[in-house]
């Protein structure tokens, strides 16, 4: 289209000889027609699902459809991309902690995969007349660029997004709209950053490699030059396994028999966990990878061994292509393999590239599987899991080494590289249109050596050069700040985030690694060294001790490579610093943290019983209007607000500010927040039914990941708020039936599960607005979902007191059953029931009045607690801490129950009068309602009352913890406790993005 347009202007004897085109490509024409047509059809009326390009030329109006009638769904063209119907708004994530996976758009690679190179010697990409409609599926996907991710209809990104959310309106509705949001970035500070030297671990050789447990934040795997891999328990020093290197069959392979003859040094290239945290891949510097299983208590055990490359294996990686775990490979021999992780055996292989292909990047956009692979000549391309070719043909900046990686939340991409004369070059990358989006400054003019990245929180990036550690805001290109670690890295050291960013491990350049943490990170640690202090002290017992764990997902890559002549990162070290040498004859002293490491002065709670406000720090939040009850309550993402919807339908939010006090901004009941309003002094009201009071009416809400939006009702329409404005921006699924609970699907936040009033759950698709399917399986109104991840399941309850099991493949109900009673209590029980699932995904926690229990994957109780003796009263709440340690449970005469979640054992309990002071209103006692758990202060909780108040309530001292001398008496014991269940330390975690 580009070349005929060209000779059209030409022809014109008016621009003869008077004209220099620009250098233009064609994909961004592609994209300027097809924000063009969006931008023009969004003022249309009427659209038309599959605009013609010609409109472009006049001043066009989409012709009425008969009768008035709202157009059909409209479907993609490969011009204009998705163009929304009427009710469809931007997807938003769940609140913690179950953070959904976020479903990135369907255009996001459509640009690289359009402007393919058509030099390259395999399978290029045709061009195709832009009038012509392609069919859908993942080739059409990927040969076709689509509207960028900010036009209206696509994705909603994350906060850090610099993209708009559009709504459009396609026809006369009572629902509310909006024109545009621009999103706003989330608030930080550099203490946000793992700046502080908390542990010095010494490996004993070369650290080549490193990757945090995606659950156990405090593990750290470690693959070295010798080919030896170790576990680490960073909290306590521990090294929990150590591997050296050994092949397991070597009759399966003559070629690496060959090559351990002609030089037996071999060394970890990569090592790398599984999404679930219960495998690991290891790649090694001659032709093999190993696959490790991996249980919480620290063993290791052999499970694959896989001949996998000519040559060096350079990179491994896990992925889920047509739901079924697989491993990717790349090696010297120019090839990029699919293997079943079960079996071995190879599933793909993938030819292309010119020269030993340094790493791989697999990830998924709508259901769209494919792998990034980046070579040592500076290719980057693209693979379907189809063997038919290379989609991208792109060099990456330096043209040599060059590692991919995208943000935790699968939005952003960004890759880092060295040139060979040392040049870095670490940059974001527009998948639009494959053009680099951003260029980040502040390397070392030549480094000495291939600089390592990684990423973290969706909102940082962290480099290895000039012996430091530098480290950028994404949406800035100026380095944020520099630190050395107090000395002795090498020149461009290698580092690895946690998952949720408070831990930062980095190598010496003495055979040790170094870990660096924030504010959450110490506490992290001490949480750890407090436990093992414990344990230690305590009888012997059988269980093991649970790593903490905390929320958050990750997605950066950092990683090593082995020996190869062209590659300075691969080679082993020599006795020199400046040459990036690390001496394998000395040994790196285990240095103290700056933390003090006297687990003694670490606070515990040693009575039972909490009943004086001395006792504890409590905070009720200021408020000048009633707002009933309080029968919602959740925390931001963030930590640094409360937001309350009462029950007369009327949301509140509490912000706290960052000042000397308070200088991290997080919800504290040392720190009286401030009821935030917008300017316009809007309230954020839900819609009510008009034939039932919102006091009687069931309330559900749901906030996204980025704290921008809310979802909310209150018997009538289920809302969407803006949270910076408070305003409405839709309106939909009007009742009856209500909507009783809301819940968002951990792998596509487009998909909602909502429960409804008459005992059924919608499946809701809010992408294009519609149903999908409905579930039915309980005879009373639902009152609790939850979505696990590692079971691929959905779990619902209901006020009929049964749990439902079922499917999200093909929605099916696995298995049903009645909430089981404690004995001594009526059976069977009825009333109002809530699930939660443990940070594992695999262990729920079901709440009823009478009954607090642990439920296993198969909905087999496993542990459960009843109230007697000094927790008598009806259970009216409970939730899981944030590290999975703890259950907190509110009752109806007002007492808080702290429960150890591991058995269900009762470690503390507060009474009433140590955070109400004086008399509600009327008389009437006031009690919780509805109890929330700050997302990562572990021992900080927020209390929604009877009497509308919202309480904050936390141990006195900073380092308190709410574990006291529960006594044996009030143990349950109905059912055996398994404690030595160590699967409780984990949590969901989407599928690895590098």
């Amino acid at each position: 289209m580009l070349i005929e347009l060209k000779k059209l202007i030409e022809a014109n004897p008016l621009f003869r000889d008077k004209l220099t085109f620009p250098a233009f490509k064609s994909s961004r024409l592609r994209t300027l027609i097809n924000q063009s047509l969006n931008w023009q059809h969004q003022l249309c009326k009427n659209p038309r699902p599959n605009p013609d390009i010609k409109t472009l030329f006049t001043d066009h109006s989409c012709t009425p459809t008969t009768n008035g009638a709202r157009p059909p769904p409209p479907t993609n063209s490969p011009l204009v991309g998705p163009i929304p119907k009427a009710g469809a708004f931007p997807p938003i994530g769940a609140h913690s902690p179950f953070q959904p996976v976020v479903s990135p758009s369907p255009g996001a690679i459509a640009g690289w995969m359009s402007g393919a190179n058509p030099s390259i010697p395999h399978h290029p990409v045709a061009a195709v007349p832009p009038g012509l409609v392609q069919p859908s599926g993942p080739a059409a996907f990927l040969k076709h660029p689509r509207t960028p991710t900010g036009v209206a209809g696509m994705d909603y990104q994350s906060a850090e997004s610099e993209h708009l959310m559009k709504r459009i309106r396609t026809g006369q509705s009572d629902e509310a709209s909006f024109s545009g949001v621009t999103h706003t970035p989330n608030v930080y500070s550099q203490d946000d950053l793992p700046k502080n030297v908390m542990r010095a671990l010494n490996q004993g050789s070369n650290v080549m490699s490193m990757d945090f447990h995606p659950q156990q934040q405090t593990i750290l795997l470690v693959g070295t030059n010798v080919g030896e891999i170790s576990l680490w328990e960073v909290g306590t020093r521990e090294r929990l396994a150590h591997k050296p290197f050994k092949v397991w069959d070597l009759a399966a392979s003559t070629s690496l028999q060959t090559a351990l003859l002609n030089d037996a040094a071999i060394s970890v290239n990569r090592c790398v966990w599984g999404s679930d945290g219960l495998i690991l891949g290891v790649a090694f510097s001659k032709h093999i990878v190993q696959i490790y299983t991996y249980n919480p208590n620290g063993e290791l055990r052999q499970h694959l061994e896989v001949d996998a490359h000519s040559g060096g294996v350079n990179d491994i990686a896990f992925a889920h292509p047509n739901k079924q775990l697989c491993i990717v490979t790349c090696g010297d021999d120019k090839t990029i393999k699919v293997w079943d992780a079960v079996s071995g055996r190879k599933q793909y292989t993938f030819e292309g590239h010119e020269a030993p292909v340094y790493s791989v990047c697999p990830h998924y956009k709508e259901n769209i599987q494919f792998i990034f692979s980046t070579a040592i000549d500076g290719k980057i391309k693209a693979w379907l899991y189809d063997c038919l070719g290379s989609r991208v043909d792109y060099d990456a900046p330096g043209r040599w080494c060059t590692m991919m990686a995208y943000s935790a939340d699968g939005t952003r991409l960004f890759s880092c590289g060295t040139s060979k004369e040392g040049e870095s070059h670490l940059v974001e990358w527009n998948e639009t249109e494959g053009a680099i989006k951003r260029t980040y400054t502040g390397f070392r003019k030549r480094s000495l050596g291939v600089v390592q990245f990684d990423t973290t929180r969706n909102r940082f990036l962290a480099a290895g050069d000039e012996f430091q550690i530098k480290f950028w805001d994404m949406d800035n290109p100026n380095m944020l700040t520099a630190v050395d670690a107090d000395g002795g890295l090498p020149a461009s050291p290698r580092l690895r985030f946690n998952k949720e960013g408070s831990l930062l491990a980095v190598t010496t350049s003495e055979n040790g690694i170094k870990i660096l943490g924030n504010t959450d990170g110490i506490r992290l640690i001490r949480m750890v060294e407090s436990r093992a202090f414990e344990k230690n002290r305590a009888p012997p017992d059988n269980s093991k001790s649970l790593v903490i764990n905390t929320l958050g997902p990750a997605g950066g890559v950092s990683a090593a490579m082995a020996s190869t002549p062209e590659r300075p990162d691969r080679t082993l070290p020599v006795v020199s610093i400046n040459n990036m040498g690390t001496m394998d004859s000395s040994r790196l002293v285990d240095v103290k943290p700056r933390i003090s490491d006297d687990v003694d002065k670490i606070k515990s709670w040693k009575i039972p019983d909490v009943v004086d406000p001395s006792q504890l720090k409590a905070a009720r939040l200021p408020d000048s209007v009633s707002t009933g009850k309080v029968v919602r309550l959740i925390y931001t993402n963030s930590g640094l607000a409360v937001l309350a919807l009462g029950s007369n339908a009327v949301h509140k939010l509490w912000k706290w500010q960052r000042s000397e006090r308070n200088p991290s901004g997080k919800a504290t009941a040392h720190v009286i927040p401030q009821l935030w309003q917008p300017p316009s002094g809007t309230l954020m009201t839900n819609d009510v039914s008009d034939s039932k009071p919102a006091e009687d009416s069931a309330a559900c809400i749901a906030l996204s990941k980025n704290d921008s939006y809310v979802m909310s009702a209150s018997g009538g329409k289920i809302s969407l708020f803006n949270m910076m404005t408070f305003k409405v921006m839709t309106t939909f699924m009007p009742p009856p039936p209500a909507a009783t609970f809301l819940a968002f699907h951990p792998q596509d936040n487009n998909i909602i599960a909502i429960g409804m009033e008459d005992s059924t759950i919608q499946i809701y698709n809010v992408r294009v607005d519609e149903v999908k399917t409905k579930l039915k399986g309980h005879q009373n109104r639902i009152t609790g979902l939850a979505f696990s991840q590692n079971l691929n399941a959905l779990v619902s309850s209901g006020a009929d007191a049964q749990l439902c099991l079922w499917s999200i493949d093909g929605w099916e109900k696995k298995k049903s059953r009645p909430l089981q009673a404690s004995p001594g209590h009526q059976s069977p029980l009825v009333g109002d029931t809530k699930v939660q699932f443990h940070n594992d995904q695999l262990h729920l926690l079901v709440v009823h009045e009478n009954i607090i229990a642990v439920y296993d994957s198969k909905l087999e109780c496993s542990r459960s607690w009843s109230p007697k003796e000094s927790l008598s009263a009806p259970i009216s709440s409970a939730i899981y801490s944030c590290d999975g340690l703890l259950v907190y449970t509110a009752f109806c005469d007002g007492a808080i129950g702290v429960f150890d979640a591991d058995g269900l054992r009762l470690r503390c309990r507060i009474a009433p009068s140590a955070y109400i002071s004086g008399v509600s209103v009327g008389g009437a006692p006031a009690y919780p309602l509805v109890i929330a758990a700050h997302p990562s202060e572990a021992n900080q909780i927020a209390l929604g009352m009877s009497d509308g108040a919202v309480h904050v309530v936390e141990p006195s001292e900073v380092e308190a913890k709410w574990i006291g001398g529960g006594t044996s008496s009030q143990d349950n014991g109905s059912l055996p406790s398994n404690s030595s269940n160590h699967s409780l330390s984990g949590q969901p975690s989407e599928i690895p993005s590098r």
